[in-house]
């Protein structure tokens, strides 16, 4: 304990006494989000006054500073939450001037209240906002003492300690499952909570028994639904847990007869779990169903539609152009260099024309908002590099769509690399995907566009067209693949490199907003079999409108517990720009739903969790948005369909559309495998998922990620598929007859040695990787690229590895070394010559076997 001057004496005595009693405000405030979370602070006074005791619920023990301007303390909540109020308590050495903040990533912070002229006790202040970390930054001290708080507690926006209505989605379906035993291999714990009756879990005939259920997260549980099979449970209980380990019962039944029964309960828990203790029959446990209800994802149906939020910007002809242009080169200014930076846009053109320039930034979206690309006309939506001295390798996560361009020069300019999609446009001239004075590129995707003059790629390595009219094409470097495009020119692989497919097997326009009179609308294509062209060739895109009232229009802060209430009800999922932390995974369930982002909406799962998982349904649309993995590692950051699962979806299939995906690069993040696709018929159409090789949390050790794409559906198709820089396998292909038409990938740059880099006995991974057990499965234009850069004599011995079987083909492939850093030793399996030496020369199979 500190020593005071004896002046001071009888103040301090009062400080140390009369220790205050905190109580939970006498207000409407929602539920308290800090108490036991993480503490951090700029100092200690000593190790007797840590952060984390002004957040331990306890009147009792408090945290001091140092005796220095200024100081802060801060709680992490977990995820993003919004915010009602905060409650500081001042021991005797407290702040005359203070902040109160928030923040979404602990790095940029928000003001929240400004507290001047503080006279100690208890502040308690009204707040509005949102973020996952919440801090008290002080700037003048009260006394010659540091700053120094029994408790902060914050609180979360709403109507008191109920946590709202008892909810009517089911917090417990495809949750981790796990049981005492199981009857068999075909009775597992997690059929009881995969939302099918017609599954079930069932135990062995011995009592006890239990079945448990991981919620993600700390819930308040208000409702048990059980759906007992033949073999029900006649004396049980219900309980919780908040670690998996101590348990409170919340409901005791005996005397049950089995069948479907409802018990409301109260209490919370991350896990519930079914503990048997007498059985009713002599067989063991068997339930069909078991649903967990929990307060704060119910009550009053959320509302669909509504503004868009103040990052989209939507432009009409009305205005003067020069207002329009001002708005686009401002934004503009603040996103062209900003590859890791947390601002996000959509600028949006209402039908009219338009003289402006659309210069187009990262993470800043271009959109017409016709119905038809020939509704909305500019003059150029453009792309350089001249903010990386012309090398346009690095000008990522854009796009534009449903728009038209009549170039002031007669060519628009649009290049970019990985993740930048150019759909549903119409160039009425030409179109250079080069940067000005021809530095590299490493694009690129075109679909259901129209250019009416030649696209010159130049010095673009690699692209990938599809369903789209072009009036010729300049040039090939190394992979210049085309399917379904009028005009295009013929297969000529190995020189020059063209892989040209005169339809696309199947396919589905991404979604697109558009404007009906004054009403939004997203209008969703129809699945095409054997395109080629474009979709709007003879009038509107064939498809389905949905008005914008059916979606759920999701603005950063909220969370995923009410994205997963507003699925539950039926809504469709609109995100407008923004980052999103998700504490818990966004559960799509329902067939034919729409999840689509504006302006590269990002995700962030928090806690390992995956971030969104689709149930084995017909007809999901996910697109345009990027999942960014996040700290603790996620064995996975998206799922389609559900293990061992093989439905027929090929007259409704998923559709996986400018979904992207990142590991590192904003910060350190984990993943064990990007995306794993279960569902049968899925089409991917335009991805990159990405393991960083640059930016911030870079690193062998630091960014870990195995698998880049895992599949296990039958019929998968991938169309513009980009995979980078993964540990193991960059893609891994267990389903049967799959196709991919175009793969670009880079080999990880940082194995520091080849020991590091070895597959058992085999020299490094293969870029790409279909399992022995495949019988029938077929490529077209596929590149994987090495540049070693920590250990330049590594070597890969295959760049793609196959089965040797007569239904599995592959066509025009290729292998580079960038620069001599690396070596392949052979194409695919043990065919095609070594890639290696400065020239950067391609290694090239024409077709196998």
């Amino acid at each position: 304990m500190r020593l005071r001057p004896a002046g001071s004496a009888l103040a301090v005595l009062a400080g140390l006494l009369a220790v205050p009693v905190v109580s939970s405000p006498a207000h409407a405030d929602g539920p308290l989000l800090s108490q036991g979370r993480t503490a951090t602070a700029s100092s200690t006074e000593n190790h007797g006054t840590p952060a984390k005791d002004a957040f331990d619920g306890s009147t009792g023990t408090r945290w001091s500073s140092a005796s220095s301007d200024p100081q802060w303390l801060q709680v992490d909540l977990g995820s993003v939450q919004e915010l009602g109020r905060v409650v500081l308590t001042w021991e005797a050495a407290y702040a005359t001037a203070y902040k109160v903040q928030s923040s979404q990533n602990g790095t940029t912070w928000t003001d929240l209240k400004t507290v001047t002229g503080g006279d100690g006790g208890v502040d308690s202040w009204e707040v509005a906002g949102s973020g996952r970390y919440v801090r008290m930054l002080g700037t003048a001290r009260a006394t010659g003492y540091g700053y120094s708080l029994w408790e902060f507690q914050v609180y979360g926006a709403g109507d008191g300690g109920t946590g709202g209505e008892c909810g009517t989605g089911n917090a417990a379906l495809d949750g981790p499952a796990s049981a005492s035993s199981v009857e068999n291999g075909g009775t597992p714990a997690k059929n009881a909570f995969d939302g099918n009756t017609g599954t079930r879990w069932s135990s062995a005939a011995a009592d006890p028994q239990w079945l448990q259920v991981d919620l993600g997260a700390v819930q308040e549980i208000c409702k048990v639904d059980l759906s007992w099979e033949a073999a029900y449970g006649r004396d049980f209980t219900i309980q919780a847990s908040a670690d998996g380990t101590a348990w409170t019962t919340l409901k005791t039944v005996t005397g049950a007869i089995g069948g479907t029964a409802s018990y409301e309960v109260t209490g919370s828990g991350r896990y519930l779990r079914v503990h048997g203790t007498a059985r009713g029959t002599g067989y063991g446990y068997s339930l069909w169903e078991v649903g967990v209800h929990t307060r704060g994802d119910g009550g009053e149906d959320l509302p669909g539609g509504g503004d868009l939020g103040p990052n989209v910007k939507v432009f009409d002809p009305s205005m003067p152009a020069a207002a329009v242009q001002a708005q686009i080169t401002e934004i503009f200014k603040e996103q062209e260099s900003a590859q890791f930076g947390l601002g996000r846009y959509a600028l949006m053109f209402k039908p009219g024309s338009y003289d402006v320039n659309v210069d187009t930034g990262f993470y800043t979206s271009v959109y017409g908002l016709g119905r038809n690309p020939g509704d909305v006309t500019v003059k150029g939506v453009s792309v350089d590099a001249g903010w990386f001295g012309g090398n346009a390798t690095q000008n990522f996560w854009r796009s534009t769509e449903n728009l038209s361009v009549a170039p002031y020069d007669g060519t628009n300019r649009w290049a970019v690399s990985q993740a930048a999609p150019f759909r549903r446009m119409h160039i009425k001239g030409a179109l250079n995907l080069a940067p000005s004075g021809y530095g590299w590129a490493s694009g690129g995707y075109i679909a259901d566009s129209k250019i009416d003059g030649q696209v010159g790629p130049y010095s673009q390595q690699q692209w990938y067209t599809r369903d789209s009219t072009i009036g010729g094409w300049t040039n090939s470097v190394w992979n210049m693949t085309f399917s379904g495009v009028q005009g295009a020119p013929a297969t000529g692989f190995p020189e020059p490199r063209y892989t040209t497919l005169d339809t696309t097997p199947v396919s589905r326009e991404k979604p697109y907003l558009y404007l009906d009179g004054d009403a939004y609308k997203v209008l969703v294509p129809a699945k095409r079999t054997n395109a080629r062209g474009i979709s709007w060739a003879n009038g509107p895109t064939p498809g389905t409108s949905v008005p914008l009232t059916d979606f759920y229009v999701a603005k950063p802060g909220v969370t995923a517990a009410t994205l997963n209430r507003a699925l539950a009800q039926g809504l469709h999922l609109l995100f407008t720009p923004g980052i999103y932390h998700l504490d818990k995974t966004i559960e799509v369930n329902r067939a034919d739903t729409v999840v689509m982002g504006l302006g590269l909406a990002t995700l962030v799962p928090q806690g390992g969790v995956t971030a969104m998982k689709v149930a084995d349904v017909d007809g999901v649309k996910l697109a345009g948005f990027l999942i960014d993995a996040g700290p603790v590692n996620s064995p996975t950051l998206l799922e389609i369909g559900r293990q061992g699962a093989h439905t027929d979806h090929s007259a409704n299939p998923v559709t996986v559309q400018d979904v992207f995906i990142r590991v590192g690069g904003q910060f350190a993040g984990k993943a064990t495998t990007g995306l794993v696709v279960h569902s049968d018929d899925t089409i991917i159409d335009h991805t990159w998922i990405w393991r960083a090789d640059h930016g911030d949390g870079v690193g062998w050790t630091v960014n870990t990620s195995d698998y880049g794409m895992r599949v296990y559906g039958d019929d998968v198709l991938a169309t513009g598929l980009f995979v980078e820089h993964f540990q193991k396998y960059n893609v891994e292909w267990f389903g049967e007859r799959g196709k991919t038409i175009f793969f670009q990938n880079e080999l990880p740059y940082d194995p520091p040695n080849q020991a590091a880099f070895m597959n058992g006995s085999v020299k490094g991974w293969a870029a790409y990787k279909v399992a022995d057990s495949v019988n029938v499965h077929e490529g077209w234009g596929m590149g994987s690229y090495c540049v070693f850069t920590s250990d330049p004599t590594i070597e890969v011995d295959r760049g793609f590895e196959a089965p040797v079987k007569p239904g599995v083909k592959f066509h025009s492939l290729l292998v580079v070394s960038l620069g001599g850093k690396g070596r392949y030793n052979h194409v695919i399996n043990d065919t095609g010559d070594p890639a290696y030496g400065v020239e950067t020369i391609p290694s090239m199979v024409v077709s196998y076997p």
